[in-house]
C-alpha cells in the first residue's frame, strides 16, 4: 500500500527544495545581468495577480461545489450515479462488488462529469483505496483502468476550465463546450482501448 501511495511529505520536500533552488538562482542572475529591478516588480505584479486569480477561483470553486451540494440533496446526484452503475460495473466487475468502493467510483465519474475536479478527487482516493486493498497492496487492472479514466476525465460541464477563462477575461467562458466535449470523449475512449490492449498483452 505504501508503494502505491506514498506519504506526501516526500513530495513536500522535494517541491520545496526545487522552488528553493529555482529562487537563488534568480537572486543570482538577476543582479549579474542588470535586471534586479526588473525582476522585482514582476514578482510584486505576480503576486498580485496570483492572489487575484486565486479569489476569483475560490469563488467559482464554492459556486459550482454548492451546485454539487444541491443536486446531491435533490436526489439527481443519486439517480446520475444509478444510470452510471451498470457503465462502472462492467468496467470495473471486481471493484463493483463492494458497495462501498462501487459508492465512490459512482461519485468520482458524476464529479468528473460535472467538471468538479475538488469533488472527485477524494471519492477517487477512496476507490483506488479500496481497489488496492483487495489487490494486496499492487496495482490491479482495475486501479490502472480508474488512473486513465480520470486522467482522461469526460465531462459534460468544465466548471473549472470555464471559471480559469472567466478569471482570464474570457467573453463567454462555456463556449468551448462542444471542443471539451469531443476531446474528453476521443481521450476517454483511447484510454480505455489502450488499457484493454496492455491488459491482454500483459495479463
Amino acid at each position: 500500500m505504501r508503494g502505491i501511495f506514498p506519504k506526501g511529505g516526500v513530495i513536500r520536500i522535494l517541491i520545496s527544495y526545487i522552488l528553493l533552488a529555482v529562487y537563488l538562482l534568480c537572486s543570482l542572475c538577476s543582479p549579474a545581468l542588470g535586471t534586479a529591478s526588473a525582476a522585482g516588480a514582476a514578482v510584486l505584479e505576480g503576486t498580485q495577480e496570483a492572489v487575484s486569480f486565486c479569489l476569483v477561483l475560490t469563488g467559482s470553486v464554492c459556486l459550482w461545489s454548492g451546485v454539487m451540494e444541491l443536486l446531491e440533496r435533490s436526489g439527481a446526484a443519486a439517480g446520475l450515479a444509478r444510470l452510471l452503475q451498470p457503465l462502472l460495473r462492467r468496467l470495473f466487475p471486481r471493484a463493483a462488488g463492494d458497495g462501498e468502493i462501487l459508492s465512490a467510483l459512482t461519485e468520482n465519474l458524476s464529479a468528473n462529469l460535472l467538471g468538479l475536479g475538488n469533488a472527485a478527487t477524494p471519492a477517487g482516493i477512496r476507490a483506488a483505496r479500496g481497489m488496492a486493498r483487495q489487490s494486496g497492496g499492487r496495482p490491479s487492472d482495475e486501479l490502472c483502468t480508474l488512473v486513465v479514466l480520470n486522467t482522461a476525465s469526460l465531462q459534460l460541464l468544465p466548471s473549472t476550465i470555464a471559471s480559469v477563462r472567466a478569471a482570464a477575461g474570457a467573453c463567454s467562458a462555456f463556449d468551448i463546450l462542444p471542443a471539451v466535449w469531443v476531446s474528453s470523449l476521443c481521450s476517454v475512449a483511447a484510454g480505455l482501448l489502450i488499457a484493454a490492449v496492455l491488459r491482454r498483452l500483459w495479463p
